[in-house]
């Protein structure tokens, strides 16, 4: 088993000082930052040439520090993720302490618990959800390699993680919005 300190250590100092990456995720690869640093999450909107009404998602290590960043979470997301079977994002309401320029026009936030060994590592020793969001300008196809990504986006970022993706069919999560109600609505399967 990799222990991935010496990468932890080197991306956590870019995050820190509002810097962005590119790094694996339990999905595809990934553009990143400290997702309550709007400046950072700006340097990721311009750099992908996307517009801030779309927004991106966040990545966190685990239930605990889900509930942390979420007003309430739905007793039902719990079983939506303790079930499914691939990564899976789903849109919360009422986001907490996010920066204000990630979260929807609508004061919804799409955050994933990472299934990926050293993004769950990263992300509890920094103790901040990560943004992600594909590693792509908007509008072109996502990378399924790190050899599709441009040359725009690796000269774009602060670091590249230098560890291979884990998940060789990589596909981006399923996405599911669930209301304050409960209701559920699947976005992309």
């Amino acid at each position: 088993m990799t222990d991935y300190k010496e990468e932890i250590e080197k991306t956590i100092a870019v995050l820190k000082r509002g810097g962005i990456i590119l790094y694996p995720t339990d999905t595809v690869w990934g553009i990143g930052c400290d997702a309550t640093n709007a400046e950072a999450i700006d340097k990721i909107y311009a750099l992908k040439q996307r517009e801030e009404s779309k927004s991106m998602i966040c990545l966190v290590s685990d239930f605990k520090m889900l509930q942390q960043y979420v007003e309430e979470v739905p007793e039902v997301a719990y079983d939506i993720l303790k079930y499914a079977t691939k990564p899976t994002t789903i849109i919360y309401d009422r986001p907490l302490r996010i920066a204000e320029n990630i979260i929807a026009e609508d004061n919804t936030l799409g955050i994933r618990v990472a299934r990926d060994p050293f993004c769950g590592k990263l992300i509890r020793k920094f103790k901040r959800p990560l943004v992600s969001t594909s590693a792509n300008i908007s509008g072109e196809p996502t990378p399924k390699i790190f050899e599709e990504i441009s040359k725009a986006i690796l000269e774009g970022v602060d670091y590249v993680v230098n560890l291979p993706l884990q998940n060789k069919g990589a596909k981006p999560s399923s996405i599911i919005k669930i209301g304050s109600d409960s209701t559920v609505k699947i976005i992309r399967k």
